[in-house]
């Protein structure tokens, strides 16, 4: 491997074993913002629902479960969307905790890898 001084680095077992580890982390990092968008969305959606249900003089409404629509008491479904909005809310704090460790785990390895390869390896996204 060259680098910009025309010096060559040699590449050890370890060195390679933290370049795969820093590339499966990113895809891991990219997985992860994939996942939290739709877990974003899933709670608005869940919200958006729980207004509109708010505006509803109904007492029985059309709740989807699974692939079909059932007639629901409205109470019920006020019920079954809180606690679809509690799951939604801690997986995504748990997606935004496994983010921030992905990312300071990539952090240190770019120190390390930076620290010997200095511009002979990039590890920035376009």
């Amino acid at each position: 491997m060259q680098q910009g001084g025309g010096s060559e680095t040699e590449v050890t077992w370890e060195d390679q074993q933290n370049i795969n580890k820093f590339g499966r982390l990113n895809n891991r990092f990219h997985e992860l913002e994939d996942e939290i968008k739709i877990a974003k969305e899933t709670n608005e959606n869940l919200e958006d629902a729980s207004n509109e249900l708010i505006l509803t003089d109904e007492e029985v409404v059309r709740f989807q479960i699974g692939e079909v629509f059932a007639h629901v008491p409205r109470e019920e479904v006020e019920n079954r969307i809180e606690q679809m909005k509690e799951v939604t809310s801690k997986n995504l704090e748990k997606l935004e905790e496994e983010k921030d460790s992905v990312l300071a785990q990539m952090t240190e390895l770019k120190k390390i890898l930076y620290g010997k390869f200095k511009d002979s390896i990039n590890l920035e996204e376009d």
